[in-house]
């Protein structure tokens, strides 16, 4: 598994960004994936989202400063995928934190895991972008 994490200054409060974030602003975003179908579920929602040929799955879960995600099943671009989105008060808005964890689950994990995460490190800057676009 390789992590990366991307921060960016967004001119929002924490309430503008806790009112903001769904799973379907976060998701589509980053660019990759469009939100089809959302269901409640014990601790949060599933989603079930398209993009690039293929569907995948993701649960999220609200946190009390941002939240979490996760792909799971066995369809998507990743073996495994978690991300949290974080946000603190700064200078009359907010610094958001986008952590995730990537693996492919292929051969050379070393390589594939690295190029997952150079991926990865892309949909994140989107999602940051598209997050501090849809609150101001």
């Amino acid at each position: 598994m390789r992590e990366v994490v991307q921060t960016r200054f967004v001119d929002a409060t924490p309430a503008e960004l806790e009112r903001a974030l769904s799973p379907s602003t976060v998701l589509e975003a980053a660019g990759t994936f469009t939100v089809v179908e959302t269901e409640a579920v014990d601790d949060g929602q599933r989603v079930t989202a398209r993009g690039g040929g293929m569907e995948a799955v993701f649960e999220f879960e609200d946190r009390t400063d941002g939240l979490r995600y996760r792909q799971v099943g066995q369809q998507g671009p990743f073996e495994a995928m978690e991300t949290t989105v974080t946000y603190t008060a700064r200078d009359h808005g907010s610094e958001v934190t986008v952590r995730s964890s990537v693996s492919l689950g292929l051969p050379l994990a070393s390589l594939t895991d690295r190029v997952a995460a150079w991926k990865r490190r892309g949909e994140l800057d989107r999602m940051l972008d598209g997050l501090a676009e849809h609150v101001s």
